[in-house]
């Protein structure tokens, strides 16, 4: 049988087989390359699973990993569409006075905060000779004009730095930019806890405020609680017509800042679900929590898996009012007040109703009976 010879000459001219001789593949122009060099998460604001939060007059999660701390004023924090304009944001954080405190008193405060797993700071190499400095970046806008106080607080070895920057302009979109010196004395815990606060001074009593110490470099927190807010001049709590936006917040190691860098809305989603999952997306009526079954004539089980592992084993977070869920089975339902946790870990939980009347070995769907009703689970820090 004769063998036919490849033309290796016609397949060459259309293929340069020595182009790549180190090996290595070329660049595919497939869009930006994410490096996750935002340590914040949603700092684009673009996730939140609660929904607006009224009535805030104690430390409280809002939109995904924000907190309010103080308890001096009453808030509203939500999701908002106002937005710098031609930056690629859709989404902000809004917090609205509710309850004003138009004089703060000398131990009075008022504080929006993300906190931060000491794993994630490990690259700043803190606590070594090479400890680097980190860029905060945001995009700020209020119609209370003045300076504000950023305070960066250490928490697993009590030290803070502070800086300041300045709303020039009312009801104006403006970017802030601040650099803060590494510490070459003092690291993060390499573990899942809270190790770090950023923290946005909104109101500052003169106990917070008299000290400059802490104003461009490290030291003691605990020992310096009156430099810890150093340079705050205004106060947001002061008028109900108050209010105070946040977007654009990125904090990377280095000494300047970048563009933001934007997630794609399925990956920035799961990030925040690691601290705070909303079952079924939604606070609504007839939402599917899972399937359950009668374990005897009284007891309920539902077992269900979450999206993603969860910082910690969370807690089971349920409303607890009149017939807010209900077991569809066999042609009928039963309804109940609330679901309590049998068995939970990072990954899933087993939660149980043990007051039903039903049948033994009978199975059906477990939904929610209320349009307030809902299921979470919580890991925050």
């Amino acid at each position: 049988m004769a063998l036919t010879r490849l033309n290796t000459n016609a397949y060459a001219s259309t293929v340069d087989l020595t182009s790549n001789v180190t090996g290595e593949l070329p660049d595919a122009n497939i869009g930006p390359k994410l490096d996750y060099r935002n340590i914040f998460i949603n700092g684009d604001m673009s996730v939140n699973q609660r929904g607006t939060v009224t009535g805030i007059n104690s430390n409280t999660y809002t939109l995904d990993r924000w907190i309010t701390e103080g308890d001096d004023a009453t808030l509203t924090v939500s999701q908002d569409t106002s937005v710098p304009s031609a930056q690629g944001f859709g989404k902000s954080l809004k917090i609205a006075v509710t309850t004003a405190n138009a004089s703060v008193a000398a131990d009075e405060l008022q504080k929006i905060v993300q906190r931060i797993e000491g794993q994630f700071l490990q690259q700043l190499l803190y606590g070594t000779s090479s400890a680097k400095s980190f860029t905060l970046s945001f995009w700020v806008k209020s119609n209370i004009t003045g300076t504000y106080a950023m305070e960066f607080q250490n928490d697993d070895n009590d030290k803070v730095q502070t800086a300041t920057y300045t709303i020039s302009s009312a009801d104006t979109w403006e970017k802030k930019t601040i650099t803060i010196s590494g510490d070459t004395a003092s690291g993060f815990d390499n573990d899942a806890n809270r190790s770090f606060r950023v923290i946005w001074w909104l109101a500052a009593g003169s106990d917070y405020t008299s000290n400059n110490a802490s104003s461009g470099a490290w030291i003691s927190r605990s020992s310096n609680i009156d430099s810890i807010a150093y340079g705050h001049a205004v106060n947001v709590t002061s008028s109900t017509s108050n209010t105070f936006y946040l977007t654009g917040c990125q904090l990377e190691a280095g000494d300047t800042a970048s563009e933001f860098e934007f997630l794609p809305v399925d990956v920035n989603l799961l990030r925040c679900q690691r601290y705070y999952y909303l079952h079924s997306g939604q606070i609504a009526t007839n939402k599917p929590i899972g399937i359950g079954y009668y374990y005897n004539a009284s007891y309920i089980g539902v077992f269900l898996g979450f999206p993603t592992t969860m910082r910690n084993s969370p807690s089971t977070v349920a409303p607890n009012s009149s017939n807010y869920f209900k077991f569809d089975r066999d042609g009928g339902n039963d309804q109940f007040d609330t679901l309590a946790t049998e068995i939970i870990s990072v990954n899933w939980a087993q939660l149980y109703h043990g007051s039903g009347s039903g049948t033994q070995g009978v199975s059906g769907s477990v939904r929610t009976n209320n349009a307030s009703s809902y299921l979470a689970f919580e890991s925050e820090l």
